[in-house]
């Protein structure tokens, strides 16, 4: 997913992106551990890219709101 596309989402849609990407990687990972390969392991990679993204972009917003905050 591209960070524009994460940037038009609101707060609760990309919690809940988040927590939908974290049970994706905990499923894949556990798989992982057990010694079976998953299915798709470029899967593994986008997920853990995708939620640093969102969690980048969620640090940009709430900087940005104490920001404007503090210019008032």
């Amino acid at each position: 997913m591209k960070a524009k596309e994460l940037r038009l989402m609101s707060d609760a849609e990309m919690d809940g992106k988040l927590a939908e990407l974290r049970k994706e990687l905990m499923r894949a990972n556990s798989q992982i551990a057990i010694g079976t390969v998953p299915k798709s392991p470029g899967k593994v990679r986008e997920a853990k890219k995708t939620i640093a993204k969102i969690m980048t972009i969620r640090r940009e917003k709430t900087l940005s709101r104490e920001d404007a905050k503090r210019n008032e």
